[in-house]
């Protein structure tokens, strides 16, 4: 999900403002007795020895491409660079009087790193380049013997670095013996000693000790605060500033593990009808918790033991007025066992008259197409509920009248026949959780993840009658979910940031009077400020208790835009402190394809959670499993991408699972419909070849044990996975043919998240351009007939755009063609089925009305009564959705719709190219032997084809109702024209008869 700007002060703010505090471990510069300078000193006036990393790359050969600032370039593909140690290659070149180069690297052989298209700007001296860091230091230094002791007084220190924490791809020691003289900046490079750790050696002559501080080569410094560490010759261990001196090494291989976890503390039961939830705090183990038994005595059942991946435990079906008694025992990965935690207890109430939950369609997801609607700009059923927010007047939104939480589930449920006219069964929906931030209508920056949103619901139509309105029309609905982050006011129920919001005559503008009894809901006006979006629970004008963020409230040397004083701690940011760590990251991303990708803020306005910790994984999964026992049919998972896939793998997936099985049983389980958002933004195959940033990657489970905490578990994972490369990712056949037949699929593998394919997408300016790179990744998927397939989205449009697409309406007819008939599940984003907002910018935030952009409110277009007797079916309408109902891509939508519904092969089946002549022409086949199904279709679109090799028998198109009678194993189809299409299906008689002519013909289906 692509974030809102907001109005206040954004990331520059952010960053100011850490700036100025300089908090926690990393700093700026070193502040040392041996001055030291941030500029990176040359080694030459005139020469650049290059150092290029070769582990994460596993290139046959290396090639320097350069040109010395204000020369000329190498001749392509450059200089063929030299083994210099392990993981390094190098090349010096001349400058002349240059200062530096720009380069790019290559293989030789037409695989470029060019630094995402920007090159890399190199200066003098040694350089490294390491995954897209440049830093300044020799990384063979380390590999090269160390001198000699000399006779009786030389000394030496070996010193090891953590670092798990900071999330460096290269350590520099930056270090002097004790009365000597400091290295030149930025120090000696460390060389990589274990997952987490890095080490040097260094001798100390006659000196007992050395100072010393430690940098990333790129200006980044963890100088123990300002007061530099001293270190003593032998072995030390540098942790999160801790120094342990005399320590063993912490990369010496493992003593067998014979000790118990600690005994589980805080158990508490708390029961809810004939269900009771259990929590608990999460035993300490030397090596990590695998798992929990939870015994639970009472009733007349007997004693019952569980084994849980986490640390909630949902016990549902008891007795009515029962206790229960329950105990929790932790178990590491070598078996052993804790002792028993002191037991809770809980007494169930009466069963609930009726279910107080729906309950999931439970039906294949591949056979629903889907409609996506941003729930706040599609309907508006409720005006009592529409609230503009802080931002109403600065926005444009006020003239327009059109505030920005103007939709709602009431106007959806008076809606959901518009979309069954489309013939869509599915409806994804945005976040429905309470929100807080400036600009918060589209749903994800929450803010009480227990809570659905008051400015969403209404009276006779809260989300549980959303969701049981659209399940008596057969329809599904997709709950988006975030399990990334939190608004930048935190998560209530979890921790909340006590800002100083000073409120002198510069900021009782938006810091409000506090008042005590009021509760924020985002709807409720409270009354001392007259506003919905209050903010007087969120600042203190005294510190509060268990405040982390340093200096805080004291004033600093910036402003906000409009020229008022800011304070320390006034804005919630992830370097000021102000966010525990067991709850939060506490850094910026600085590599969108990094490591830190997944343990970073994206934006001010989006704090990150701590996923790999206990406490935040259950926050999230008691709070989804609220909505899954509502009956939601599956979750879109926003910013996936961002979370290790060992947590997802570990935690939350199998929560999902486990929570579903219990509720509504296994096939509804199987049938929970889980498809991530893994922001890949690339045309090629594997995102810019790091498999940990690559949508496919999440299809699948982990291939090897890591360590059993989630932190160390990631960080194992991220590099042996990025060090096994593409090459040796698994393969699956599951979306292809066997020949012309139908195989079953192997799922074994699989990690419970499917994903929006979004490769097609970026590549959907073009329908065949889109086709031929999804087909190239489908062996890269666990299953690729499960992937979420759209044009554009509330994000963006094909290759980026940040606007809603424009190619014309041939063009969106030809891609809709593609979509509803080739492997995958087809997704239309809210008003594409009428070219809505083509060309306009997707969003700007408050900068711009929204009325303006993609997000535009839609319901004017749907004003007026529609009744749908059936999917692409509409009975009766009138007024402006009557109109909206006639426009040709509407038309196109329904009897795609209504071909797909007739043609099992076209849901679920498997597909191949192989004897066939065409540019979007494929054969597909769905066979199931419990039910009985056999349908096999050869489709073409836009282009003529000709099959081959395929079973004799008679043939009917379901768009014209030709027959054609093959006998000789071959089918030629002329070529339908830009956006038309044929699906000839194999008439194999009784509940397998091809179903002919379907549907009637408009202006692209003839």
């Amino acid at each position: 999900m692509r974030r809102t700007p907001t109005r206040l002060l954004g990331r520059p703010l952010g960053a100011a403002v850490a700036a100025t505090v300089m908090l926690g471990l990393l700093t700026a510069v070193p502040d040392s007795p041996g001055a030291v300078s941030a500029e990176p000193v040359a080694a030459s006036e005139s020469t650049a020895t290059v150092f290029y990393y070769t582990k994460t790359k596993n290139w046959s050969s290396y090639r320097l491409h350069y040109a010395p600032d204000g020369g000329s370039w190498t001749p392509v593909p450059g200089v063929l660079m030299e083994a210099a140690c392990t993981d390094w290659v190098k090349q010096t070149v001349s400058l002349g009087g240059a200062a530096g180069l720009a380069a790019t690297f290559n293989n030789g052989s037409g695989v470029w790193d060019n630094n995402t298209g920007k090159n890399y700007a190199l200066g003098t001296g040694n350089i490294t380049v390491k995954d897209g860091v440049v830093a300044h230091s020799d990384p063979c230094a380390g590999t090269e013997p160390e001198p000699s002791p000399g006779p009786g007084d030389s000394h030496t220190a070996s010193v090891y670095y953590s670092t798990a924490t900071v999330g460096w791809t290269t350590t520099n020691l930056h270090y002097r013996p004790t009365g000597g003289t400091w290295t030149t900046v930025p120090g000696v490079g460390m060389e990589a000693a274990c997952t987490g750790w890095v080490k040097k050696s260094v001798d100390l002559g006659t000196a007992t000790t050395l100072q010393a501080t430690f940098n990333n080569g790129n200006g980044v410094w963890d100088n123990n605060n300002g007061s530099d560490y001293t270190l003593p010759s032998g072995l030390s261990t540098v942790k999160d500033r801790k120094v342990t001196v005399g320590a063993k090494d912490p990369c010496a291989a493992e003593e067998p593990d014979t000790e118990a976890p600690t005994a589980p503390t805080k158990v508490t039961a708390d029961a809810d009808g004939v269900a009771v939830v259990l929590t608990w705090d999460p035993s300490t183990d030397d090596r990590g918790v695998t798992k929990y038994q939870v015994t639970r005595t009472g009733g007349t059942k007997g004693t019952a033991v569980t084994d849980v991946g986490s640390t909630v435990f949902s016990d549902t079906g008891l007795e009515e007025k029962t206790a229960y008694s329950y105990t929790v025992k932790a178990v590491d990965a070598a078996g052993n066992v804790s002792a028993a935690s002191a037991a809770a207890t809980a007494t169930t109430g009466e069963k609930p008259t009726a279910p107080a939950s729906g309950r999931p369609l439970g039906t294949d997801p591949r056979k629903d197409p889907i409609y996506f609607v941003l729930t706040a700009r599609f309907e508006d059923g409720d005006t009592s509920n529409n609230r503009g927010g802080s931002q109403h007047t600065k926005s444009g939104n006020a003239a327009n009248d059109d505030p920005m939480f103007r939709g709602d589930f009431k106007g959806l449920v008076n809606k959901l026949d518009y979309i069954k006219g489309l013939g869509m069964s599915a409806v994804w929906i945005t976040p429905v959780v309470l929100n807080r931030s400036d600009y918060d209508y589209h749903g994800y920056h929450g803010y009480d993840f227990y809570e659905v949103d008051s400015r969403l619901e209404s009276a006779g139509a809260s989300y549980q009658d959303l969701i049981d309105a659209a399940h008596a029309k057969g329809m599904k609905i997709y709950q988006d979910v975030v399990y990334n982050h939190s608004s930048r006011w935190g998560a209530k129920g979890l921790f909340t940031p006590k800002v100083y919001g000073v409120r002198d005559t510069q900021w009782s503008w938006y810091y409000d009077e506090r008042n005590d009894g009021f509760e924020y809901d985002g709807l409720t006006v409270e009354p001392k400020s007259g506003k919905s979006y209050y903010t007087g629970d969120l600042w203190s004008t005294a510190e509060p208790s268990g405040n982390t963020c340093v200096n805080w409230g004291t004033p600093t040397q910036y402003t906000s835009p409009e020229g008022y004083r800011i304070y320390n701690c006034q804005w919630p940011s992830p370097t000021s402190g102000m966010f525990p760590k067991a709850y939060y990251h506490n850094c910026w991303i600085g590599n969108w394809e990094g490591e830190d990708s997944r343990s970073c803020w994206l934006h001010d306005d989006l704090a990150d959670f701590n996923t790999e910790s206990a406490p935040v994984q259950n926050y999230l999964i008691g709070a989804y499993d609220k909505y899954i026992d509502m009956g939601v049919d599956g979750f879109r998972v926003d910013t996936a991408v961002h979370i290790p896939r060992t947590t997802w793998n570990r935690r939350f997936l199998p929560a999902i699972q486990e929570r579903v099985t219990q509720q509504f049983g296994a096939e509804a389980a199987k049938n929970f419909f889980v498809f991530g958002e893994v922001a890949a933004f690339v045309n090629d195959k594997w995102n810019r070849g790091s498999v940990n940033h690559s949508a496919q990657f999440y299809t699948w489970k982990e291939r090897k044990e890591y360590d059993a905490d989630d932190e160390k578990a990631a960080l194992e994972m991220y590099d042996y996975e990025q060090q096994q490369g593409t090459g040796s990712q698994p393969t699956s056949t599951n979306a292809f043919l066997n020949g012309n037949t139908y195989h079953a699929p192997d799922h074994s593998r699989f990690s419970g998240m499917n994903v929006i394919d979004m490769r097609m997408h970026m590549n959907f300016g073009d329908a065949n351009n889109a086709y031929s790179n999804g087909k190239d990744s489908d062996d890269s998927y666990n299953d690729a007939t499960y992937n979420v397939v759209y044009v554009d989205s509330h994000d963006y449009g094909p290759n980026k755009s940040s606007e809603r697409y424009s190619g014309g309406t041939d063009a969106w007819a030809e891609n809709m063609s593609l979509m509803w008939t080739f492997r995958g599940i087809p997704t239309l984003y809210y008003g594409s089925e009428i070219e809505f907002q083509a060309g306009k910018k997707t969003d700007c935030g408050p900068s711009c009305p929204l009325e303006s952009t993609g997000r535009a409110y839609f319901g004017g277009h749907l004003a007026g009564d529609v009744q749908a007797s059936d999917f692409s079916k509409v009975s009766s309408a009138d007024g402006a959705v009557a109109d909206t109902l006639s426009k040709p891509l509407v038309k196109h939508v329904q009897r795609l719709n209504e071909i797909r519904r007739a043609v099992p092969a076209l849901q679920m089946g498997q597909y191949s190219t192989e004897g066939i002549s065409g540019s979007m022409a494929y054969k597909r086949r769905y066979t199931d032997a419990a039910s009985g199904t056999d349908s096999f279709a050869l489709v073409t679109v836009s282009g003529g084809a000709t099959y081959t090799g395929i079973p004799n028998g008679t043939y009917k198109d379901a768009v014209t109702g030709d027959t054609k009678v093959v006998t000789g194993g071959t089918l030629a189809v002329a070529a339908p024209g830009k956006g038309n299409l044929r699906v000839y299906v194999l008439d194999l008689g009784g509940r397998n008869a091809a179903p002919g002519k379907t549907g009637t013909d408009g202006t692209y289906l003839k």
